[in-house]
């Protein structure tokens, strides 16, 4: 299956990390949907992307946040691009720094295990079974590393829900060892960020974008985990195909 015929979901695809990975994957012919419930954010991503690739480009206003609204963002999904071979999501990937834990309230922890595990749960269990039975497609997670340590003071509630993200992809694995889609995580240990705002050790969003489409392209491994501690790990990856 070529490229050209492969659809791919990027669920968080309007944001900083996903629109990197939609840019990476429609450069390398892929087409490619994503589900917002921002508009503006998602006319924001079809400006962003190369010019010759909009027309694979699908976006669809949507919540995968609730599984009532997950599953009808799926139903408009299906409609516009008729399949999905490719699922990565972004949706664990997140920065969070509101303080440390005694001046935050059950609110803002809710808040933060729901940005993080509760979207990745609900559109997992929406979607994966569009390419659960086959052997051709792929779901990718892209999480941080915020979950195996504190960053800095006051991420605390960043370092909870993003381990309870790493903990959802490690029970996915060993629940499924034999399911034929290739489910594989990567783990990014660094900050990303745009071209304008880089600083040092950081990952470039389209530099990531690139990589992770070639991961999704090559579809050739299975129930991994690939750690990216700095730039020089991507570069492994686009260079030496060892991810």
């Amino acid at each position: 299956m070529s490229n050209s015929d492969r659809v791919v979901l990027a669920l968080g695809g309007a944001g900083k990390v996903g629109s990197g990975i939609v840019k990476g994957l429609l450069d390398k012919g892929f087409k490619v949907a994503v589900i917002s419930r921002d508009s503006s954010r998602l006319e924001k991503l079809r400006s962003f992307v190369s010019p010759n690739t909009k027309d694979n480009l699908t976006t669809i206003v949507g919540n995968v946040g609730s599984e009532e609204e997950a599953e009808q963002a799926k139903q408009a999904l299906l409609k516009e691009v008729g399949k999905v071979t490719d699922i990565v999501s972004s949706l664990g990937f997140s920065w969070w720094q509101g303080g440390p834990p005694h001046t935050q309230s059950l609110k803002d922890l809710h808040w933060v295990i729901e940005t993080l595990l509760f979207s990745t749960f609900v559109s997992w269990k929406a979607f994966y079974p569009l390419v659960r039975d086959d052997s051709n497609c792929t779901y990718t997670f892209i999480t941080g590393g915020a979950g195996e340590k504190l960053l800095m003071p006051g991420t605390g509630f960043l370092t909870v829900g993003a381990a309870s993200t790493l903990a959802f992809c490690h029970v996915l694995r060993e629940e499924y060892p034999e399911v034929p889609c290739k489910l594989n995580q990567v783990k990014i240990n660094t900050g990303v960020a745009t071209p304008d705002h880089m600083a040092p050790g950081f990952l470039n969003h389209l530099d990531l974008g690139e990589a992770v489409a070639a991961l999704i392209e090559r579809r050739n491994t299975a129930h991994n985990v690939f750690t990216i501690n700095c730039p020089a790990d991507l570069k492994s990856v686009l260079l030496e195909r060892n991810l």
